[in-house]
């Protein structure tokens, strides 16, 4: 038989660790919060996660990238590829004008939501 303590803890902590564990008892809660605490310890590395303002930085940073990508071969396209039609130049303007309006309202950062193309 296991020998049995005592724990006396702040009722804030205790309410706190009834509220978390679900269908599971205090003893066996607090034991899976030290096994996991632990093992993070012997690994010797902390779980590093993404902030929401990182995560918005990196969808922003992608957005210029595709911008500049599309400018760079868009504008290659024009100088040495084959001379456009009217219909197609058109399809393109309104595809460009439809992803400037996505981009403008996903945007609402201090960096702006403009899109420019600078056509040759």
């Amino acid at each position: 038989m296991s020998d049995k303590r005592m724990l006396i803890l702040p009722a804030e902590l205790a309410k706190r660790i009834d509220e978390n564990r679900g269908d599971i008892s205090q003893a066996e809660f607090i034991e899976i919060l030290l096994d996991s605490q632990f093992k993070e310890k012997e690994k010797g590395k902390e779980t590093k996660y993404a902030t929401h303002d990182e995560l918005v930085g990196f969808q922003e940073d992608m957005k210029q990238l595709l911008r500049s990508f599309l400018d760079f071969f868009i504008s290659y396209g024009l100088e040495l590829g084959k001379q456009s039609q009217t219909g197609e130049l058109e399809e393109l303007t309104s595809k460009l004008q439809g992803l400037q309006k996505d981009i403008s309202s996903d945007s609402n950062n201090e960096r702006g939501g403009k899109a420019t193309i600078k056509w040759k």
